[in-house]
């Protein structure tokens, strides 16, 4: 939730033209705070007639930031590039850049209201308003998944690239100013981990249409443990740069491990299908014990994702009371010893889309 900004009154202007591109930044991010704080008064038949017919608030949001993003760009170059740091920098503590984290846990938890962070820089405002395009992109892509699969997963790897962009391009040079209490968000192995999810996610959306295309049960469970490893690389770096995440809030930290779980039990179903199909009874029982070892008394907690993980426990019993049946019953298969149980193999084939920056690249010449 970002926290208004009058750039005219901060940055001096010398001339019309740059006057009038710093009203239009404030302009832009006016409209996108009021957006997202639902202050606005735009009733949505006008803003259907301002968006060319745009129904979906989200790609409203995304229209906005796409025309915001590139004037901000051009702002931090041009600061930057100004020799008079002193200057810029007393200017700059003038903007109030305040936002408030979604991430983090105090600003969910503050029955005062949101908690706003300040941090003096220009790159601070462009890595929030980059974070939050990510963020939309993730969530246009969650309103297609029931209607078009292929967009939501490319909007899913667009996501991924804008975090990798803010990752390696926009914050490494904002994280020595940054103060112990900061929103997570403008930390580069936060970004780095919303890559890999963002990824994750954009794979799991390519195993959807593949087990639609009926695929090889031995590609479904590589392409699903894939998943478990993006999710184990994040989880990696989670764990290497735990003082970026103080206060992160336990919703997502739940969401990491559960679809990481899921995804490792999904991919073993698949594999003791395959050994079904083999007549390889003792194995496929082997591997949903396994699995089902795996799973039990790990149940994220309240929500959605509890109800996820009963469905998922709940058809791996009936996969294995099933199995275990006809190998009784019908097979008589000994059960492998756990050495001998086959090693999850995982395949990656979903990538982030890189991110390129508008330039617009005009001069902007300040009072100084």
């Amino acid at each position: 939730m970002p926290y208004f900004v009058i750039f005219e009154e901060t940055y001096h202007a010398h001339d019309p033209g740059t006057l009038a591109q710093l009203k239009e930044l404030s302009s832009r991010r006016r409209a996108i705070e009021e957006s997202i704080n639902g202050s606005s008064f735009i009733t949505e038949a006008i803003a259907r007639e301002m968006y060319g017919g745009i129904t979906s608030r989200c790609q409203q949001d995304l229209y906005k930031l796409d025309h915001y993003i590139p004037l901000l760009e051009n702002l931090v170059l041009q600061v930057e590039l100004v020799g008079h740091k002193d200057q810029i920098t007393q200017w700059t503590s003038g903007l109030k850049l305040r936002w408030s984290s979604v991430l983090s846990s105090s600003s969910i938890f503050n029955l005062g209201g949101p908690k706003f962070f300040q941090i003096d820089s220009l790159r601070f405002e462009l890595g929030m308003a980059l974070f939050l395009y990510g963020a939309l992109l993730r969530e246009r892509a969650l309103e297609l998944l029931s209607s078009d699969l292929v967009q939501a997963a490319t909007l899913y790897r667009r996501a991924a690239g804008v975090y990798q962009y803010l990752a390696e391009e926009v914050l490494p040079p904002l994280q020595p100013m940054l103060p112990q209490e900061r929103p997570p968000e403008i930390t580069s192995s936060m970004t780095s981990i919303m890559s890999l999810i963002c990824m994750a996610e954009a794979q799991a959306v390519i195993v959807r249409k593949a087990e639609e295309k009926e695929s090889s049960g031995s590609l479904l469970a590589k392409l699903h443990y894939g998943i478990t490893q993006l999710l184990d690389e994040a989880t990696l770096i989670l764990n290497s740069k735990a003082d970026d995440w103080n206060g992160v809030s336990d919703k997502l930290l739940a969401f990491i491990s559960s679809c990481r779980m899921l995804h490792e039990a999904r991919s073993q179903r698949h594999i003791a299908a395959d050994f079904r199909g083999a007549d390889q009874l003792g194995f496929a029982v082997g591997v949903l014990q396994s699995a089902m070892a795996n799973l039990q008394g790990k149940s994220p907690g309240k929500g959605l994702w509890d109800l996820v993980y009963r469905q998922e426990v709940d058809a791996l019993s009936e996969m294995l009371r099933k199995y275990e049946y006809e190998r009784g019953f019908i097979w008589h298969q000994k059960l492998p010893c756990v050495e001998e149980l086959p090693i999850l193999e995982g395949k990656r084939i979903a990538s982030a889309l890189p991110y390129s920056p508008s330039k617009l690249e005009r001069e902007l010449v300040f009072m100084l």
